[in-house]
């Protein structure tokens, strides 16, 4: 099978050399071969995808002085050292030290292959966290709006195009979907991010309270009410008023929310002076307002006011090439708050990211990355979740290869589905377009191969 880390291998032995790359290519590995030690090293870097098998004893560097090299330049890169029977003492301490693995002449073709095959698995996972990491760390300005599948990068321009445009704002989507993260950046990428941004879930209060929440009272406006207060939408004046879960708010609270809406002015309950509001008002729903079955007793007239700009947020089932790196981020969060170490992501979490559902979305991603954190693996849900049947083709196969060969089908399968129209299939696996291409490559796919001749 066919591996996308490289193998740099390093002999002064030309004869040795030449039958050791033969033996790795046969492994399905792609080899350059080096005779001496400063050659190769001149050709690694950090974040290299590849693994280094040397020879100890060589002219010039030997193998010791090169992994000595190698762990200045990346600690996490693979050495696997090749040692003669008189270097296994060398060989133990150079692993006590960090090198992967030391192999004795002669060594058997499957000795090496199965070690090269493991230190280019652990080499990819270590490379993929990297990945992830630089990613987060490079959109932290849109966390946790992650995200490079077409949908949300859609959705980032969209909030930006109307951002400072002071429309007023209808957000939709599912629980956990990050609806109060879509109003707290249209507040901060707008010229209101120097007023208040003020949230109010209407589902939370009762219908006594949410009116003097809302437009606020005067001293003795209603029994309880000893002292003024200033309600929520008078606070976010100059600023942005997020009301989240508005399909909750009782119709008598619509009427005068309509009203604020069309004239921007507020009467607190217990006076009757009208004062002028300056706000953006972001609503956001749980359900389809815009289908009067779901929408039930809210107002239609207050729905089309709400509804200059409607933005929608996609499940994460629906962008699940954004997983792994909305983890990552959540991951990397938690560790720093409960002071633990980031895990990688080893092929059961990928797994499990790769398989789940999400009905809560990033809501219970974030939560899962705490438990992983945590040590809290694996979770009481994955139990009854149901495996991946493997194949007979699987069989000696590792965790992470069958990962790649069941990534390779899915892609196959969508440009079967769509006879290899690369848009469409596009939009079936929810990835950028870059992405696909790197896929096919990894994967040996040829598009053409999907095609219809005609």
């Amino acid at each position: 099978m066919s591996n996308p880390v490289e193998i740099i291998l390093v002999d002064d032995d030309a004869a040795l050399r030449r039958a050791t790359r033969q033996t790795l290519e046969l492994a399905g590995f792609s080899v350059r071969d080096f005779s001496a030690a400063a050659h190769a090293l001149a050709t690694l870097s950090a974040d290299l995808a590849a693994v280094v098998v040397s020879d100890i004893r060589m002219a010039g560097m030997d193998g010791l002085a090169l992994f000595a090299r190698i762990k200045a330049i990346d600690p996490e890169l693979p050495v696997l050292l090749i040692t003669g029977h008189g270097d296994i003492d060398m060989a133990v301490r150079a692993m006590q030290d960090g090198a992967y693995d030391f192999i004795a002449k002669p060594f058997a073709a499957d000795r090496l292959a199965q070690s090269v095959s493991r230190a280019a698995d652990m080499r990819k996972l270590v490379i993929e966290n990297r990945r992830l990491r630089q990613a987060a760390e490079a959109s932290q300005d849109d966390l946790p709006l992650i995200g490079q599948t077409p949908a949300m990068e859609h959705l980032r321009q969209t909030l930006r195009q109307i951002a400072d445009t002071d429309v007023d704002v209808l957000v939709a989507g599912e629980t956990g979907s990050g609806k109060e993260v879509v109003a707290t950046l249209l507040h901060r990428w707008s010229r209101r991010n120097r007023g208040n941004f003020v949230a109010l879930n209407c589902g939370a209060l009762p219908e006594t309270v949410i009116e003097s929440e809302l437009f606020g009272h005067e001293a003795g406006a209603f029994t309880g009410a000893q002292k003024k207060r200033i309600g929520r939408i008078e606070h976010a004046s100059g600023g942005t008023l997020f009301l989240d879960e508005i399909e909750s708010m009782p119709p008598a609270t619509q009427v005068k929310m309509l009203r604020v809406l069309e004239m921007r002015e507020v009467t607190p309950l217990g006076i009757n002076d009208v004062r002028p509001v300056d706000l953006r008002v972001v609503a956001a729903a749980k359900v389809d307002l815009g289908n009067p079955a779901e929408r039930g007793d809210f107002r239609e007239d207050l729905y089309y006011r709400l509804n200059v700009v409607t933005v929608s947020i996609p499940p994460l089932r629906e962008r699940r090439a954004d997983i792994p790196l909305l983890f990552s981020h959540f991951a990397a969060r938690a560790a720093e708050r409960f002071k633990r170490d980031v895990p990688v992501l080893t092929g059961e979490i990928a797994r499990h990211l790769d398989s789940h559902a999400w009905p809560g979305n990033v809501r219970e991603l974030a939560h899962y990355a705490e438990r992983v954190v945590l040590g809290i693996t694996p979770p009481p849900q994955m139990a009854s979740e149901p495996l991946l049947e493997p194949s007979a083709s699987d069989e000696g196969l590792s965790l992470p290869e069958r990962m790649e060969r069941h990534e390779g089908n899915l892609i196959r399968k969508a440009l079967r589905d769509n006879d290899g129209d690369v848009r469409r299939t596009l939009e079936a696996l929810g990835i950028p377009r870059k992405t696909f291409y790197d896929k096919l490559q990894r994967h040996g796919i040829n598009r053409n191969d999907y095609t219809d001749p005609d």
